[in-house]
């Protein structure tokens, strides 16, 4: 059985850096696709390169699904989001 539109998440696919020399331009589109949708599914597979501000933009992702109760998956680690989420204890 496939979920129903209703339930199928949207999509967000991020791709390169996801660095302090993107962030403003990529949370302005994660956010405006989080508020158009109840559950946002975030593909971080082509990912070349993340710091912390990148980090801290993922993180301001989930507190604004969790206060406006919405869904918010970040899937398809890329080694570089792997390894920073590992370092950081981020699962």
């Amino acid at each position: 059985m496939s979920p129903s539109p209703a339930h199928t998440p949207a999509l967000l696919f991020i791709e390169g850096e996801l660095t302090i020399r993107r962030v403003q331009e990529l949370k302005d589109a994660l956010l405006a696709r989080l508020a158009q949708s109840p559950a946002l599914e975030v593909d971080l597979a082509g990912v070349t390169e993340i710091d912390s501000a990148g980090a801290q933009l993922l993180l301001l992702a989930q507190r604004a699904a969790r206060a406006s109760g919405k869904e918010l998956r970040l899937v398809a680690h890329s080694p570089a989001v792997a390894a920073l989420f590992g370092l950081l204890r981020i699962e």
